[in-house]
């Protein structure tokens, strides 16, 4: 491979054509005339010309270094460019941060997240996009984002995480519904069998669902699949069947008495809410910046 001459040791023999002097090229570069003279010394001997002429009124190039400098300055400036676009990129992902998070993340977690960010950082603009978890993940590969927030039983492949906080499901019915007078808890048989509105396949809240029946040997079999909480909340509501959805997203509705919560006897709803990111990457300045932000007494690292 081609040795590449040192850029350092050009700018300098640049700095002594501009000024006829190394000690003010070296003034100039931050270093001393003896760390000076030496590197300019070494960039003769990698070239194999002589590049300098001291006399006594200073020191002037060579029509051998007067060529070097003429040839370096494009690729002097070409590196200049360089370290400018690299410093603006990294100030960019220190002050700006690419969100995706599951729909129940986005929508009833990361508002107080990121008031809580702007509160103790507000240089840092984020960019969100509202996703399920899969799609999350997906974003990844594209490298579309810097910090995903999913829902579910694992973390995704190639990504690690930290918890920031722990839901859990819910089987929630409209207030006229046979079940939201029932005394006795419902089980893992019933549920299987009932009118469920699900979420679409790759959510996290669908993924827990499954697992959950599935551990009890059911499969899932809704009858309507909606790709937002929202939405199976609105439909539940309106007596199309029967929802299962994050605690948190279904709070305000059940405080007002809009749905009831079913008990369920044998079903583990519970979920960890988690941060990811590349596992091959360092998590961003501000990525670590929206972590630090965020209060959660049952976050811990996996």
């Amino acid at each position: 491979m081609t040795k590449w001459p040192d850029l350092d040791g050009l700018a300098l023999l640049a700095a002594v054509a501009e000024t006829g002097s190394i000690s003010r090229a070296a003034e100039g570069a931050g270093v001393t005339q003896p760390a000076a003279s030496l590197r300019l010394k070494r960039l003769e001997s990698s070239l194999g010309l002589t590049l300098l002429e001291r006399t006594t009124s200073g020191t002037r190039l060579t029509p051998e270094g007067a060529a070097v400098v003429g040839w370096a300055a494009p690729a002097l400036d070409a590196a200049h460019e360089l370290l400018d676009g690299a410093r603006l990129l990294a100030t960019r992902r220190r002050h700006h941060l690419r969100v995706a998070a599951s729909l129940t993340v986005a929508e009833y977690l990361l508002p107080s997240w990121l008031s809580a960010l702007h509160a103790s950082d507000p240089d840092i603009a984020v960019s969100l996009h509202m996703a399920n978890s899969y799609e999350v993940e997906e974003s990844f590969s594209r490298r579309a984002i810097d910090l995903g927030f999913v829902e579910g039983a694992r973390i995704p492949p190639g990504l690690q995480g930290r918890t920031v906080a722990h839901d859990e499901l819910v089987v929630v019915v409209a207030p006229d519904h046979p079940w939201a007078h029932r005394r006795r808890a419902i089980d893992a048989a019933l549920l299987a069998r009932a009118e469920l509105v699900a979420r679409e396949p790759g959510s996290g809240t669908r993924e827990v669902l499954e697992r959950a029946l599935a551990r009890h040997g059911h499969a899932l079999a809704p009858v309507t699949e909606l790709a937002s909480t929202t939405a199976i909340k609105a439909a539940v509501a309106d007596g199309i069947g029967v929802g299962v959805v994050g605690r948190a997203a279904v709070a305000r509705e059940l405080s007002e008495g809009r749905l009831v919560a079913v008990a369920v006897a044998d079903l583990d709803l519970r979920r960890a809410i988690r941060a990811v990111w590349p596992r091959a990457a360092a998590l961003s300045p501000a990525g670590r910046r929206l972590l630090a932000s965020i209060r959660s007494p049952a976050a811990a690292r996996d």
